[in-house]
């Protein structure tokens, strides 16, 4: 009896002690220059590491950051993402239950009744008849009244010996458990965990992304409300210069080409009125979208110049490095060792696979000697299966794994750079925006200064109506223009923080994605594979 408990404890830990034929993980080499780029387009870079830094340092607006909150307990697209991490949890556990044996506990009760038929014979006297069928006998006498001797009789019958039979029985048993000598379970339990903590990272991908969508579409309603004032003054004015030139024609001062051109001017500040309300209802409509819920109005800016104030700015630092904590490429490398786990499974297909199949339990005929020391029984059944030909399967098996593990470090490399060129596309856009944006502030100027000393000279009868048409047009479009560049600007801070990762830096890790403080990565509240380790 306690040879059975000694056996299964030492298998339960020879698997758990196997060894792995994985190859062991190195982080590959970055293949992108350790600094960002520099040159004409690029400003000089200060700081040597990356700051710790929250969507609420670089979004300083307080209706921007509802917005935010609101869209991280709502968005769908984030949710999908938890409900897949869940997904993943649960396969990575189903994976790990392969390296316990499974125990089954069964219990039994049978009857049995097989019935046996046998002849009787028997004798009877005095010429009587016997059970069954028989024969009297004569007899002879002699005297007063005689004297005889009776006869004798035989007959045979037949008679049921009953052989019924209960059986009650109680076991526990284990199937088929493996014996993961050469790793095989615990390569594919490590590559269903690295997929599970590349989940975790997409996640947070996802939430980071989410926030510069969001503070993206928050700057585009401000840019078309701008665009829309612009509009408005436009039309207004034009609608003025359409009343004033009307009337010089009635009093044959101005020519009807003055009055067509007015109205040309006028038409296409309604037609670009008419636009941006449509696109104003559309950028609410998409910012509900990202939110997943009602936006309450309150929350909306009111100018492109009041929203892009309070954008901040996040320094890249001069360490190309941080690259490798981007959600994105910790997700990728996740992905890239558990292919690497699984080259381990393939390759322990090409030896034995041992497994065992243990029973313990009681049998009785009767229940209440069930669990009597005499009705125990147990049973073991160790099994050894080695394929000796699969045409060459095995190790197509094994070059199968390696081309994925292959696949996915380009992957990983390829990630790495899209990262590297799309931070230095952001580095070169930041370093010439202001540049940009004083040139058209100072283009609006002169063409609003351009409009003012036009009309006095036209109200003067020194210049003619078109040229007072033309300071318009100039003017119409230097606002639109400086908009436009007021817009890039602030979107370019949010690329910049989208790019460089954010609040959402991760380490990859063994045991999982943490934060650049040191925490479990979460997303939407979901902490990440904590019970994975």
């Amino acid at each position: 009896m306690t040879r059975l408990p000694a056996l299964v404890a030492l298998a339960a830990g020879t698997a758990l002690a196997g060894c792995s034929l994985a190859p062991t993980y190195v982080r590959p080499a970055a293949p992108v220059p350790t600094s960002w780029p520099v040159g004409d387009a690029y400003l000089r870079q200060s700081e040597a590491r990356l700051p710790s830094v929250t969507y609420r340092d670089i979004f300083r607006d307080q209706r921007l950051q509802a917005i935010i909150d609101q869209a991280l307990a709502n968005n769908r697209d984030l949710r999908v993402a938890v409900a897949n991490i869940e997904a993943t949890r649960a396969q990575y556990r189903i994976q790990r239950a392969d390296l316990f044996p499974q125990v089954n506990a069964t219990g039994a009760y049978s009857y049995r009744d097989s019935g046996s038929s046998g002849v009787v014979t028997g004798t009877n006297g005095g010429g009587t008849t016997g059970t069954g069928t028989g024969t009297g006998g004569t007899g002879t006498g002699t005297g007063t009244g005689g004297t005889g001797a009776g006869g004798t009789g035989t007959g045979t019958g037949v008679t049921t010996v009953s052989s019924a039979r209960s059986t009650f029985q109680a076991q526990l048993g284990v199937t088929a458990f493996e014996i993961d000598l050469f790793g095989r379970v615990r390569s594919l339990t490590s590559a269903a965990l690295s997929r599970y903590f590349a989940q975790a990272a997409a996640a947070r991908a996802t939430r980071l992304t989410l926030v510069g969508d969001i503070a993206n579409a928050w700057l585009t309603y401000a840019a078309d409300r701008s665009l829309l004032a612009v509009s408005q003054q436009t039309a207004e004015a034009a609608r003025a210069s359409v009343k004033l030139t009307d009337a010089r024609l009635r009093g044959g001062v101005a020519p009807r080409t003055d009055l067509r051109q007015a109205q040309q001017i006028l038409a296409t500040a309604e037609a670009d009125l008419a636009q941006q309300t449509t696109l104003l209802a559309q950028d609410v409509n998409a910012l509900q979208l990202l939110v997943g819920a009602p936006v309450d109005p309150a929350l909306l800016p009111g100018s492109i110049e009041q929203a892009a104030a309070t954008i901040g700015e996040l320094p890249a630092g001069i360490d190309s490095g941080v690259l490798l904590r981007r959600p994105d490429v910790v997700q990728a490398e996740y992905s890239l060792r558990a292919y690497n786990a699984e080259i381990g499974a393939a390759r322990a297909e090409l030896f034995p696979r041992i497994s065992l199949t243990g029973l313990v339990g009681f049998a009785s005929t009767a229940l209440r000697t069930l669990f009597n020391s005499g009705s125990f029984n147990y049973s073991v059944a160790p099994n050894a299966s080695y394929p000796i030909f699969r045409a060459g399967a095995g190790r197509a098996g094994v070059a199968y794994s390696v081309a994925q593990r292959d696949a996915a470090l380009a992957s990983y490399e390829q990630t790495i750079q899209t990262a590297f060129q799309e931070v230095s596309d952001a580095l070169a856009r930041r370093g010439t925006i202001t540049e940009q944006l004083a040139a058209n502030r100072r283009f609006y100027e002169a063409a609003l200064d351009t409009l003012n000393l036009t009309n006095a000279r036209y109200r003067g009868g020194i210049d003619t109506f078109l040229s007072s048409l033309d300071a318009q047009r100039q003017l119409y479009s230097a606002q639109q223009i400086l908009v436009q560049t007021q817009l890039t600007r602030a979107t370019n801070l949010v690329t910049l923080y989208r790019t460089l990762g954010g609040d959402s830096l991760l380490d990859a890790t063994p045991q999982g994605p943490t934060t650049a403080t040191g925490g479990e990565a979460d997303a939407a509240g979901v902490r990440a594979p904590a019970g994975a380790r």
